[in-house]
């Protein structure tokens, strides 16, 4: 253990401080029975580096090969080189770069330098009678004997027979060793050994770095320390008017400034609700993650059979596992358009369960939202409506770099009379011309809220290709006119992820770096602003 101790752990430590008494005191020197700590001999070295430089600068005017005078001193080149950096930057001194190119061993190329090359090797483990190759082979290994014949036989050393091996010639010098041994000593070679031994790859450059220094504008033979502070200290005893303060760089960058960044989904976001307000919608409330199956699938016409609904779909909560506040008047019309139709409906012919529609979920879409908004709508005077929402739905999906658990949704909606399908394509090509995508194609599909239903594409410019980008349709009427709305209030909606056109804005191929607990922090930090709808 290295440092001071108050114990007297062998007899020469007692006799030394016994040899030492002052009266009734003990007086001796730890650093003689001690090595001082490493920090003081680095600031030792440190002020021996400096003191060379500036004192054979005093008398010199220059040092012309760092590397040189490092050897003349006795120190590292290590501690001159930082010693002239940092004198360099108090412009102590002027340092000029000097970067001179030396070769190297490689590892193969020790191990030749120690042994002897392998077509040296090889030829010496031929006696003069010759040997099999087999038996040679198992002498040497795999690897000498395989690159020693190649270099014998280009020597013309050996003479490789089919079974046997003998010597060409009598003796050998082994130059590529000589060559290796000489570069280990920082010996110079003509370039076309180097380049042999470059191709065998038994050598490698090496940039060496140093400077040459002269004296700089704020030369002195030794440097004072700057006080940065004005103390109190040093205006009670008149210190002050001896310091020298260091100078401030008012153009030097302060510390960058911490704040808040937007995340690229929050920047999308942003734009979306902008598009949204610009087209006349209000925003629906969508702040209740948690929602009874009745409103995120009955109140929509979606059967308790469909597969959507099952848990491998759906996230189902144990605790309130279901929901005691259902307006009953509205859901035994619901379970009425279930079982039996009506507005010309034949339904779906089943025993509608209420213990299904009371089951609480984590909502898989926000058109659970929509069916609140237009139930209340229903029960008031009709006036037309434009909604839309963006918030996070749940879905219980296998995790990919398309698909997360959890994702965010948005959805548009127009409710107002005689509303067609023409309407809905016309208020789609508005909507998404402000995204950037004046090309749309629409595909029938299905939905069980939604009828007639389509897929829109549009083809996107930067990929060159035609890309899915929402759903749509119009609500059923077995959905509406129990909800208590007039019979010629028909309503157009459509919807579409958020991930997705963030992902191609940003040039994001896998949803997890943009979501979730993998997203690097230097994206939130350094993504650019969103350009949609601008």
């Amino acid at each position: 253990m290295r440092g001071y101790s108050s114990t007297w752990p062998t007899e020469e430590m007692r006799v030394l401080a016994s040899n030492q008494r002052l009266g009734d005191n003990f007086i001796f020197v730890a650093a003689d029975l001690f090595p001082p700590p490493s920090s003081a001999v680095a600031s030792s070295v440190k002020h021996m580096a400096e003191e060379a430089v500036l004192g054979f600068l005093e008398k010199n005017e220059e040092i012309k090969d760092s590397g040189e005078f490092a050897v003349e001193k006795g120190i590292s080149h290590e501690e001159i080189v930082n010693v002239i950096k940092s004198l360099n930057g108090a412009r102590f001194v002027d340092a000029q770069d000097i970067k001179r190119e030396r070769w190297q061993l490689t590892a193969e190329g020790k191990t030749y330098a120690a042994n002897g090359s392998p077509e040296f090797q090889l030829f010496m483990a031929v006696p003069p009678e010759g040997i099999s190759r087999v038996e040679l082979q198992k002498k040497l290994g795999d690897s000498i004997f395989k690159i020693g014949c190649q270099q014998a036989i280009k020597n013309k050393w050996v003479e490789m027979g089919k079974l046997q091996v003998s010597r060409k010639v009598a003796h050998v010098d082994d130059s590529v060793k000589d060559m290796l041994v000489k570069i280990n000593n920082g010996q110079a070679l003509n370039q076309e050994d180097i380049d042999a031994l470059k191709r065998r790859k038994l050598i490698s450059p090496q940039i060496w770095k140093g400077y040459s220094v002269k004296k700089g504008p704020n030369y002195a033979p030794k440097r004072k320390k700057l006080a940065t502070d004005l103390t109190r200290e040093n205006l009670q005893s008149g210190e002050w008017k001896e310091l020298q303060f260091k100078e401030y760089n008012f153009l030097a960058k302060g510390f960058p400034v911490d704040g808040g960044h937007l995340h690229p989904l929050l920047k999308v976001r942003r734009q979306m609700q902008m598009i949204f307000l610009q087209m006349g919608f209000e925003e629906m409330p969508t702040n209740n993650y948690v929602e009874s199956s009745f409103w995120n699938f009955d109140a929509l016409f979606q059967p308790q059979q469909h597969p959507a609904r099952d848990s491998h779909d759906t996230f189902f909560l144990k605790e309130p596992s279901t929901t005691k506040m259902l307006p009953e008047d509205y859901v035994e019309r619901v379970k009425q358009i279930h079982e039996s139709g009506g507005h010309g409906s034949r339904g779906y012919g089943y025993d509608w369960k209420r213990e299904e529609a009371n089951k609480n979920l984590l909502r898989t879409h926000t058109t659970a939202v929509s069916s609140r908004m237009l139930y209340a709508l229903a029960k008031k005077p009709f006036e037309a409506k434009r909604y839309y929402s963006i918030d996070r739905v749940f879905r219980n999906e296998a995790v990919d770099r398309t698909h997360l658990a959890e994702f965010h949704q948005i959805e548009g909606l127009i409710c107002d009379r005689g509303l067609s399908l023409g309407d809905l394509q016309g208020v789609l090509h508005d909507f998404f011309s402000r995204l950037g995508m004046s090309k749309l194609r629409f595909k029938p599909a299905y939905n069980p809220y939604t009828e007639p239903s389509m897929e829109i594409f549009g083809y996107h410019e930067g990929l060159k290709k035609w890309v899915e980008v929402g759903n749509s349709g119009m609500f059923r009427p077995e959905m509406l006119l129990p909800m208590g709305l007039p019979e010629d209030v028909t309503v157009i909606a459509w919807g579409l992820s958020l991930e997705r056109p963030t992902m191609i804005l940003y040039g994001i191929d896998n949803i997890r770096d943009l979501f979730g607990h993998k997203v690097d922090l230097g994206l939130i930090k350094s993504n650019p602003i969103c350009r949609i709808g601008l």
